[in-house]
């Protein structure tokens, strides 16, 4: 039974901060950094939870939600199974856009730019930091597939499970990381009647030109 709920009643007002371009970072990823600890120091659910959006070959757009594992200026980094949907996408499509929203903050983030795989040693080295159940879920699940149950995902996993026992857990050939090199940021603040402070930055001749967008 279809909600008859009249979504176009819902509204709220925002008002908890401004954000001036007279005032920002000169660099984008300063800004970033600043707006991070800001979110990591809130105590926010998943701060570090970013939309992920994709287009395969064929232009048919995808999102999903993915964490952030590090950042600096060379890009924003990512991990996942190469084989999966969005791997698929990035490899065959490597123009891709990130967004972080914080409700809490009344703050959003996005950023676009292209794509390419961590080398091998980084993955490797991230791949031995997680959990060792989340090292064996990477090889028991071949992400995106069809499974014929959720009982034959358990049991690829205990199987694999028995077999590594103490040993070390390589690393997946088919799992890795993603760096998403920015070309464009826009940061966003909430701002009382619907007149939001947007700026972005975009990189012209190795320079980040900073512009205020109307809301």
């Amino acid at each position: 039974m279809i909600n008859n709920t009249d979504l176009s009643s819902l509204r709220r007002n925002y008002s908890l901060q401004r954000f001036d371009e007279s005032t920002v970072e000169v660099n984008p990823f300063q800004q970033f950094s600043k707006w991070m600890e800001e979110a990591l120091k809130s105590d926010l659910l998943d701060p570090t939870g970013m939309a992920l959006g994709t287009a395969n070959k064929d232009g048919i757009p995808a999102v999903r939600m993915v964490l952030l594992k590090g950042f600096d200026e060379n890009g924003f980094v990512f991990f996942t199974n190469y084989e999966s949907h969005k791997g698929s996408d990035l490899i065959n499509n490597p123009n891709a856009s990130i967004l972080f929203f914080w409700k809490e903050l009344e703050r959003q983030i996005r950023i676009t730019g292209t794509i390419e795989k961590t080398s091998r040693q980084e993955s490797e080295e991230y791949f031995h930091t997680r959990p060792l159940e989340s090292q064996l879920s990477a090889w028991a699940s071949r992400q995106s597939s069809p499974i014929p149950n959720r009982k034959f995902l358990e049991n690829e996993f205990e199987e694999l499970k028995l077999k590594y026992g103490h040993k070390q857990i390589p690393l997946p050939p088919f799992w890795g990381g993603f760096r998403l090199i920015p070309n464009y940021f826009e940061f966003w603040q909430g701002r009382e009647n619907r007149l939001h402070d947007r700026i972005s930055y975009r990189i012209k001749n190795d320079f980040w030109d900073i512009v205020r967008l109307s809301p």
